[in-house]
């Protein structure tokens, strides 16, 4: 039997958060399962060393251009025919796309499961997949995703990086996809301050290559931590997450950086400023700081400049104590 899911949200946390219900999906049929995804969600790396997934298939398709494989009349039937060719019985589609749907039937798959079309406003993340298969396959999926790795690589960074058990090893995931989720320089400085006082470490900063997130690298690397830092902004994921895994704790921004060290089992503190709660504390692993003054945290929040490294460093103190 051969099945395809479709997930064609675009970030890495998307990936990362569906992860429970594709492995839920393959268990329930004893099969690996092939994946429809974006490229933007960085799937070939991230489940490398997955024995669940059986075939990638890149969604090519530009929402502002228009301009990809997958886009527009001609684009329907590119897909059609690439996925026709892997001869499916069946499908999952996590979304309420029509589109999906007509692909589906006219690429002749004959079991097609998928949410509600035209359900997508108000849509939880989570919840809408966990009924999606309550509801079709009578599962219960707990949101608790864990991304597979391979130890040799993880031994081979241990070894390359020099890390120990005789000081902390803490990933900060010092970037962002948007300016309201990045935390200021200056709160991650204070909190290396407060951690350094206490604990002998070193810190994998971890960021991306805009502009906005170099200069926050950039302020970072000027202070005295200097020689403690190691950042891993040249580095591809395949190289960046046995990293992480040899970590004895995570502190990021909503990042993807968050939603990767939590799914390679690192307990994560996430910095919440300005997105719902959901996407900091879905994991059991997840710890999430919000700004002072709020009870919650969501979309205009806005509140970067009020997480407090004080509550930060007591939070990583209980976790490593």
């Amino acid at each position: 039997m051969k099945i395809l899911i479709v997930q064609n949200k675009m970030g890495i946390g998307d990936m990362v958060i569906y992860l429970p219900f594709i492995e839920a999906i393959s268990k329930k049929f004893n099969e690996p399962v092939s994946i429809l995804v974006k490229e933007s969600s960085k799937a070939e790396q991230v489940l490398k060393d997955s024995n669940i997934i059986n075939k990638i298939i890149i969604l090519d398709r530009d929402n502002k251009l228009r301009t990809g494989r997958h886009d527009g009349f001609t684009g329907f039937y590119n897909l059609v025919n690439d996925i026709k060719e892997q001869n499916f019985d069946k499908v999952f589609i996590f979304n309420s796309s029509l589109r999906f749907n007509l692909v589906a039937r006219v690429a002749g798959i004959k079991d097609i499961y998928q949410y509600s079309l035209f359900g997508k406003r108000g849509q939880h993340v989570i919840w809408a997949a966990k009924e999606f298969l309550k509801n079709n396959l009578y599962l219960n999926v707990e949101s608790d995703p864990k991304i597979p790795i391979n130890n040799q690589s993880v031994q081979e960074m241990k070894s390359e990086y020099k890390i120990n058990n005789e000081e902390k090893n803490i990933l900060l995931g010092i970037g962002g996809s948007g300016p309201t989720k990045r935390i200021p320089p200056i709160t991650f400085i204070k909190l290396m301050r407060l951690i350094t006082q206490k604990y002998k470490c070193k810190f994998f900063l971890a960021t991306g290559k805009n502009d906005q997130e170099q200069e926050i690298l950039k302020e970072i690397l000027s202070t005295e931590f200097k020689n403690k830092c190691y950042p891993l902004d040249k580095l591809s994921l395949t190289k960046i997450l046995p990293i992480i895994k040899n970590c004895d704790i995570s502190i990021c921004n909503d990042s993807s950086f968050s939603h990767l060290s939590s799914g390679l089992g690192i307990k994560t503190i996430v910095l919440m400023a300005d997105t719902p709660l959901l996407y900091g504390s879905y994991s059991p692993r997840m710890y999430p700081i919000i700004p002072d003054g709020e009870i919650t945290v969501m979309h205009n929040t806005l509140g970067k400049d009020r997480i407090n490294p004080i509550k930060i460093f007591d939070q990583l103190d209980r976790i490593l104590s």
